[in-house]
């Protein structure tokens, strides 16, 4: 899905810096020196690269599959070394943080096995929308783009189901490069 993706923007003449957190070994694990609780906390080198290679995004598109309805483990770690204080938002005193990403956007691509309806229907869709891309988008001033979920996405699937999901996408994806906003929630269920 992400290469289907990536196939449009640069179609359309964007650039594409991609990521596979899992090829690339990144390691999700917050230390406690990353922490922005004392003076003197920094980011460690592998966050400091993936900071120069990704900080001029305009859009930042993310894809993962859902584990227990919500972002497995890899992409929250990557959030929150990646995106955060120094990158993605600055601390502002009593009154907050200052988000430092407001001139740019995210969008997110999701996969499960579950049809989607039940992921709407059981609240998970709700509560992770809310705590994760909300959330996330209030704090790093990101404009949230949407997120679509690919539900029944299984080992075994047949082409043509692949295929219809692949094509959704891409037109999503050009709706992305157009300046667009993708429709939340319900995908090929």
């Amino acid at each position: 899905m992400a290469e289907g993706y990536a196939e449009v923007v640069r179609q359309n003449g964007g650039r594409v810096i991609f990521r596979d957190l899992y090829r690339i070994g990144f390691n999700p694990l917050l230390h406690a020196r990353e922490m922005p609780d004392h003076e003197g906390f920094q980011p460690r080198p592998d966050v400091v690269v993936e900071r120069q290679l990704i900080g001029k995004a305009d859009v930042y598109a993310f894809f993962y599959p859902l584990w227990f309805n919500s972002p497995p483990a890899m992409i929250k770690g990557y959030v929150e070394r990646v995106f955060g204080m120094g990158f993605a938002y600055s601390p502002h005193g009593l009154s907050g943080n200052r988000p430092l990403l407001a001139d740019r956007a995210m969008v997110t691509f999701t996969s499960t096995g579950a049809p989607q309806d039940w992921v709407e229907h059981s609240g998970a869709w709700d509560a992770m929308r809310a705590h994760f891309d909300d959330h996330f988008s209030a704090v790093t001033g990101l404009r949230n783009l949407g997120h679509h979920n690919f539900g029944r996405v299984r080992a075994g699937m047949g082409e043509a189901a692949m295929r219809e999901r692949l094509q959704e996408l891409q037109l999503m994806a050009a709706t992305v490069m157009q300046g667009g906003v993708i429709p939340e929630g319900t995908g090929t269920s």
